[in-house]
Order: C-alpha cells, then sequence, then structure tokens
C-alpha cells in the first residue's frame, strides 16, 4: 500500500487539493480501518461490519427497535435490516414483538450472540491499541474530541440531530 502524498504547498488558497481536504482524509482513514476490520471479523466470525456494530449496540443498550438503531449507528434503514435478517437466520439476534408499537419488533442479542460479542469484543479492542498504538493518550482523546465535533457539525449542515454514537462500535 502507498503511503498518502504530502498536498503540494504551492496551491493557491481556494484551490481544492484532494489529499488536503479532510472530508477525503477521513473518508480514505475510515476505509482503511474499516477494511482491515471488516476482514477480521467476516474471515473469523463470518460478520459484516454492519452485524458486529449491530451486535455491539444490542449488547451496550439491550433490546431496540430497527428505527432505534439506524438513529443509534447511523447506519441506513435497509444496512440494518439486512443486519438484523442475517443475525436472526444465524440465530445471534431475536425478535420480540413491542408492546407499544405493533408495527415494529424489538431486537435483542439471543445467548448466542452475546457469547459471541464477548468472544469479539477484545479482538475489537486489540485491534484498536495497535492502530492507536503510536499515538499518546492525550492524541487519542483529542482525537475522538475532534470527531465527535466533527459529526455533530455534519449533523447540524445536514439538517440532522441523531446523537453521536459511541466510539467503541469498532469500524
Amino acid at each position: 500500500m502507498n503511503a498518502p502524498s504530502q498536498p503540494r504547498q504551492d496551491a493557491a488558497p481556494g484551490d481544492l487539493k484532494l489529499d488536503a481536504y479532510l472530508p477525503y482524509r477521513l473518508s480514505v482513514a475510515s476505509n482503511a480501518v474499516s477494511g482491515l476490520i471488516a476482514r477480521a471479523y467476516e474471515d473469523r466470525f463470518g460478520l459484516s461490519i454492519p452485524q458486529w456494530r449491530l451486535i455491539c449496540v444490542l449488547a451496550e443498550d439491550g433490546a431496540l427497535t430497527q428505527a432505534a438503531i439506524v438513529t443509534r449507528t447511523g447506519m441506513d434503514k435497509v444496512t440494518v435490516s439486512r443486519a438484523a435478517q442475517g443475525l436472526s437466520k444465524r440465530r445471534l439476534v431475536q425478535r420480540a414483538d413491542h408492546t407499544s408499537d405493533g408495527r415494529s419488533h424489538l431486537l435483542s442479542l439471543s445467548l448466542e450472540g452475546a457469547r459471541l460479542h464477548a468472544e469479539i469484543s477484545p479482538l475489537a479492542l486489540a485491534y484498536e491499541a495497535a492502530l492507536i498504538a503510536g499515538l499518546a493518550p492525550s492524541e487519542v482523546a483529542l482525537l475522538k474530541r475532534l470527531l465527535i465535533r466533527l459529526q455533530g457539525a455534519a449533523n447540524a449542515l445536514g439538517g440532522d440531530t441523531p446523537p453521536v454514537s459511541s466510539p467503541g462500535l469498532g469500524s
């Protein structure tokens, strides 16, 4: 893999240079991290990133509707629905009627889903530790704060106001 090229310093102030463009840098970094971790989840556990995120959210928050999972993770409805269907077929999540909303169901982890979460969590934390090994703890804390602020700014610019999801959801 090639190292990212350095932005040209002689560019005019209004010129867009992709390597210096923060949204691009964030996307490339996110894709690199997600791809690395996705391969591990897929190879070892047969899980996609959306499925792993859904498992994490249910492990942290307990039973939720698909709409609540969409809000919590920032994933779209179709992605959440497909992830839930795949996990349901594998009996890693279970569906129950929603007592106050007959149109939706509550998803929760099955015992097998909870066991899988307990097995994968240390691996996820090990990947995180390896990724941030070259950063000081203060840099990690600053990075997390800045990412939360950027997400909030993007949500505000887009007219969205969903809560910021936890940084521990993996990629």
